[in-house]
Parts: structure tokens; C-alpha cells; sequence
């Protein structure tokens, strides 16, 4: 057994995430099993939410969880096994008003899984997308009119 060790990650920031994964290997050696489970997300309406914000949702919600996965996959495939899950949302399948930027970001990401899925089936990887309904998560709520404040995490 091994003693659990702490590593912050802040999924959004892509430029640390290969410190971090030479960090987890270094440790252990290995991943067995990686569990993506970040989210990011912002209500308002398309027009008031700004490009800026819209590329924040999509760095923490796909680039992120997919560089992490592109990191650790090597390891795991010079292993021959592994798994892969992807903590979703059932907004990567359908879209609701007011959470486009969310909802794009995890279409991206249940695309991205679901080819990832196909590819990995040769070296005996298994890729699993978990898709659940609305849940409750921690929200900082925002000042009248700010919606760059009003992200979800």
C-alpha cells in the first residue's frame, strides 16, 4: 500500500499539468486508474457572457481534463491497462438556455471521450463517460450584472 499523497492541480491552468503528471509518476509510477471529475460553469445569457470567460469554461471543463488524460495515457499504454473516467454532466448530451458555454465545453469533452474510448480498446484501456442530471456544487455568488463572478465550481 502507499501512503496518500496531496497534489494540487488547478485543471484550468493546461501549463502545469505535465509538472503534475511527472510529480504522480515520479511518486508512484503509475496510474491505474484516472478519474476526471473538474467542472467549471457560468448562467447568463450568450451575449453577456464574455469570450474571455467562455474560454476560461472550456480550459477547465475540456482542454484541462483532456491534457491531464493525454499526460497520464502514455504511461498506460506502455502498461497495456488502465482506466479512464470522465465525470460529466448531462449537459454534454443536451443544451438548456442560459449555460452555453458550460454545455459546449462538456459536448466537447463526452466527443473527445467517446473517439478516445474506440482508440483505447486495442491496449485494453477502458474509457467510461459518466453523464448525471443536475447536481448541487459550490457556487460564489455574484454582484448584479457580473456575470464573470458568477462561475461555478
Amino acid at each position: 500500500t502507499y501512503a496518500p499523497k496531496l497534489i494540487l492541480l488547478d485543471i484550468s491552468d493546461i501549463n502545469c499539468i505535465q509538472d503534475v503528471t511527472r510529480e504522480i509518476l515520479g511518486c508512484y509510477g503509475c496510474v491505474d486508474i484516472l478519474i476526471n471529475n473538474s467542472s467549471m460553469k457560468v448562467k447568463g445569457a450568450v451575449q453577456s457572457i464574455s469570450l474571455e470567460l467562455d474560454k476560461k469554461i472550456m480550459d477547465a471543463n475540456y482542454f484541462g481534463p483532456i491534457t491531464l488524460t493525454k499526460a497520464i495515457l502514455p504511461n498506460m499504454i506502455s502498461r497495456r491497462t488502465g482506466q479512464i473516467v470522465l465525470i460529466n454532466s448531462i449537459q454534454g448530451k443536451i443544451g438548456i438556455p442560459f449555460r452555453a458555454a458550460y454545455a459546449a465545453s462538456k459536448h466537447a469533452a463526452v466527443g473527445f471521450f467517446d473517439c478516445l474510448r474506440a482508440e483505447m480498446e486495442e491496449f485494453n484501456i477502458s474509457v467510461s463517460s459518466v453523464n448525471p442530471t443536475f447536481i448541487c456544487s459550490y457556487h460564489r455568488q455574484p454582484a448584479p450584472g457580473n456575470w464573470e463572478a458568477s462561475i461555478w465550481k
